[in-house]
């Protein structure tokens, strides 16, 4: 721990310094504190900028992949110069370049039950920013065992939201928000629905501040508050969350009893297969369409995505109606399902199975394929 700040961290928080909740006590605090942020993407971008930009002492980045030209529009944190390179690198050669005075740990590697809680040992607040469910699931069950706070934050399109989990505080864990993993497939990622680029920059920010509230002691913690963010309409609201007394983790009955658990083990892959799922290429499915095919060729993508792009002759039933439009959908035709690039589809390719369809195939990398070839 360090006994004060030096003349250039003084000048360079001065405007921190000034203010009387923060004072030259208060960044000795966020010099000696440390956050965990999971994931360097878009979420993870903006937190970490301001925290080193803050003076938080010590920030572990853990991320294993690598910038793609697709990152650029919303992960600030990479730049055109960095593309095919690994995104911890990037991160760290921006972190340095905003404060040189924190020190940066890096975790090139995926945050797997088998290494989170000897990564997550080391650091008082843990930040997430994943984009997958067994990962949020795994932060959760993380820090919940090791009592520590939870910066979470989640986007989608032009909607975010953020909010603080920990139970060891008073407040709900995020397994009383999703107490189950949502099925394969039935939730777009932001690969398959996309999210306009500014959006993880607010959400991203909210956590960057409300870890300095935790670590500056100032504020109120939204424990059991989850703030949602509307972009379109330009409005902020505050959901109440309450701790649920049947939470399979922090509930008054535990089930769980480690971060290794159905949730946390299931797949982050896009890719969503069945060993009795049958596929079709999209130059099959070409094939077919100028052959006079004669059964139904099913697009389960949302609208707006149906309207930018879509194949000639597809019907259009979003995956989330799909259940309750199977009686519209004859059992003795061939059913043809696409998506954007082949996980909500297969996800439908099984609803249907399950619902007494048998001649049902999935079109492998849907529409983004099917375009490609093109």
């Amino acid at each position: 721990m360090s006994d004060g700040l030096s003349s250039a961290e003084r000048l360079r928080y001065s405007r921190h310094i000034l203010i009387p909740a923060v004072g030259e006590a208060g960044q000795m605090k966020l010099k000696n504190a440390s956050v965990l942020l999971i994931g360097t993407g878009a979420l993870g971008s903006p937190s970490a900028l301001y925290l080193a930009a803050a003076g938080v002492g010590r920030l572990g980045l853990v991320d294993a992949d690598v910038v793609d030209a697709s990152n650029l529009q919303r992960q600030i944190l990479h730049g055109e110069s960095w593309v095919g390179k690994p995104k911890h690198e990037s991160a760290v050669a921006r972190l340095r370049e905003v404060n040189p005075l924190v020190e940066i740990e890096v975790h090139p590697i995926r945050f797997t039950p088998e290494n989170a809680m000897e990564i997550a040992a080391g650091y008082d607040i843990i930040v997430d920013g994943s984009d997958n469910f067994p990962t949020r699931f795994l932060t959760n069950d993380t820090a919940f065992f090791q009592k520590k706070p939870l910066v979470y934050g989640a986007i989608h399109r032009f909607e975010g939201q953020a909010g603080v989990f920990a139970p060891h505080l008073g407040g709900p864990c995020y397994r009383c928000l999703l107490p189950n993993m949502p099925p394969a497939g039935s939730v777009p990622s932001c690969q398959e629905a996309g999210v306009l680029g500014v959006l993880p920059g607010i959400i991203g920010s909210i956590q960057a501040m409300e870890a300095l509230k935790i670590i500056l002691g100032i504020g109120t913690v939204p424990l059991g508050k989850l703030t949602c963010y509307d972009s379109l309409a330009s409005t902020f609201r505050s959901i109440k969350l309450n701790r649920d007394p049947q939470c399979r983790l922090c509930g008054d009955s535990p089930e769980i009893t480690g971060v290794s658990n159905a949730e946390t083990t299931a797949s982050a892959s896009c890719d969503f297969t069945s060993e009795h799922m049958e596929s079709i290429t999209t130059l099959e499915l070409r094939t077919l369409l100028n052959n006079n095919f004669q059964g139904i060729l099913l697009d389960v993508r949302e609208p707006d995505e149906y309207a930018t792009a879509h194949i000639e002759g597809s019907r259009l039933i979003p995956l989330q109606t799909l259940p309750g439009q199977l009686d519209s959908l004859p059992k003795d035709q061939e059913i043809l399902i696409h998506c954007k690039s082949g996980r909500r589809s297969a996800r439908a390719v099984e609803l249907l199975l399950e619902n007494g369809f048998t001649n049902v195939k999935n079109v492998d990398g849907g529409i983004d394929a099917w375009l490609a070839e093109n």
